[in-house]
């Protein structure tokens, strides 16, 4: 990426939109609802032959002391600070407001420089506005209309006569690409696991509102780039941050909080959810994040039996552990509890850490490094077949229709999570429970804790089924 370009302006005037028009994705989230961006969201645009870093601010508003708006304002004006470009959106349909006019006098002021654009300019509605745009005193304002792509080619223009002043960077590789199914072609179990430092570890913080997971984020950065207070439901984007730990690039989301189904009513929070899920999708590692003084309930569950489905690796972290009276008995409840709520996954980790205090914090990316490792484990043929032929000698499976089912042999099919297949002529007559008792064997023998475990019952291929 070459420089990085701030959207700024009041509420609802278009930022969001903009920014998935140039991200060329859906990333934010969009609603007639002022206000919906609350975080900093950075996408890379794409403009033409452009390649530049889109930073997506919450709304300008006036507003001071320690209340949600002022927290938010004071993220917009870090943006600010740290972009190279600021582009300035008005409404043109509304004309230019007291608060446009405010918010220019603060950017003229700035060392930032500053783009004027006029939104939802489409079909000349927005002339006039755009006209009046003119005393604000940042030049000419661009006609813009973000929604149906109009107006782009000149903000191309303003845009390159800044590209030329900054160095080119390698640019990030596409999520997409980094999503790359371990199931191609070449997968090799006998091959030894070994990290790919240069793509980024994924991390998704999941959990219930207001459990601490944007302050335990904010905690791990060394900063406060996550809006957090004592509101419930602040955090309403999936918001992605690149960061180095020890030297190794991490890609980490924050994420809204999750309420159950039944509650969630608002279109807006319905929007908040599916983005979560989407992150839960494109992670490698979930955290679940609990409140200690409340653990286990019931979404908490389903949180996490929709990350072992999604087949992502798993990790529990219990905030709020310095409210916590009696450790110990706590813990070993919480692993009980665990153990038993959650048998299709056992051992998964539990941390237990202060978000706000920061105590305990440095044992949460050491764990999830670890399940990280886990969730690429690879096997070997050959142990897999001697685990297989003493697993089955000690309980064959069940006879179906009178007739006993023989296991051939087995090996593993992919990584990410570990997938194995057992071949069998009579594959599909395995019975579920006898499935189960592989997989938990598989966990036990081979250590795999806390990370999903796929096993398929397959065919084998009769060589005398095509003669007659």
């Amino acid at each position: 990426m070459s420089f990085t370009v701030a959207i700024v302006g009041r509420p609802n005037v278009g930022k969001s939109t903009l920014f998935n028009r140039l991200v060329g994705k859906k990333l934010a989230l969009v609603d007639d609802t002022p206000g919906v961006t609350r975080d900093r969201r950075e996408g890379e645009a794409h403009l033409g032959d452009l390649t530049f870093k889109i930073v997506d601010t919450a709304g300008l508003e006036e507003a001071t002391g320690d209340s949600l708006e002022a927290r938010m304002r004071r993220g917009t004006d870090q943006a600010i600070a740290e972009a190279d470009v600021c582009l300035l959106l008005i409404d043109a349909r509304a004309g230019v407001t007291p608060l446009d006019k405010r918010f220019a006098q603060i950017l003229r002021k700035s060392p930032t420089p500053v783009i004027l654009a006029a939104n939802k300019c489409e079909g000349g509605a927005g002339q006039a506005g755009r006209m009046e745009a003119y005393e604000l005193g940042l030049g000419a304002p661009l006609p813009l209309s973000a929604e149906h792509g109009e107006g782009l080619s000149d903000l191309y223009d303003a845009l390159a006569a800044f590209a030329d002043g900054f160095a080119e960077n390698d640019e990030e590789q596409a999520l997409e690409d980094a999503l790359a199914d371990d199931e191609a072609e070449g997968f090799d179990p006998d091959a030894p696991y070994e990290p790919d430092l240069e793509a980024p570890l994924r991390i998704a913080m999941v959990g219930r509102p207001n459990v601490g997971k944007s302050t335990l984020v904010n905690q791990l950065l060394g900063e406060d780039r996550m809006l957090t207070g004592p509101e419930a439901g602040i955090t309403r984007d999936s918001i992605g941050i690149e960061w180095l730990w020890r030297g190794r690039r991490v890609k980490l989301w924050d994420t809204a909080g999750m309420r159950r189904r039944a509650r969630v009513v608002a279109k807006l929070e319905k929007l908040s959810v599916a983005d979560t899920l989407r992150a839960i999708r494109f992670a490698e590692v979930v955290v679940v994040v609990l409140d200690a003084s409340q653990p286990f309930e019931r979404q908490d569950l389903h949180i996490a039996d929709l990350v072992e489905q999604e087949g992502r690796g798993l990790l529990i972290a219990v905030n709020k552990w310095d409210t916590v009276a009696d450790t110990q008995a706590t813990l070993r409840m919480l692993k009980e509890e665990l153990e038993r709520l959650l048998p299709q996954i056992r051992g998964v980790p539990i941390v237990t850490l202060s978000a706000l205090t920061g105590r305990g914090t440095d044992k949460l990316m050491p764990a999830i490094e670890r399940v990280h490792t886990l969730w690429n484990a690879r096997v070997s043929t050959a142990k897999l077949n001697r685990w297989l032929e003493g697993t089955v000698a000690r309980h064959q499976p069940p006879a179906a229709k009178g007739r006993p089912v023989n296991l051939k042999y087995m090996s593993q099919v992919k990584s990410r999570p570990p997938t194995f297949a057992v071949f069998s002529s009579r594959a599909d007559e395995v019975p579920t429970s006898y499935r189960r008792y592989l997989v938990n064997g598989l966990r036990e023998t081979f250590d795999l804790p806390g990370v999903p475990i796929r096993l398929f019952m397959r065919k084998g291929k009769n060589p005398y089924a095509k003669k007659k």
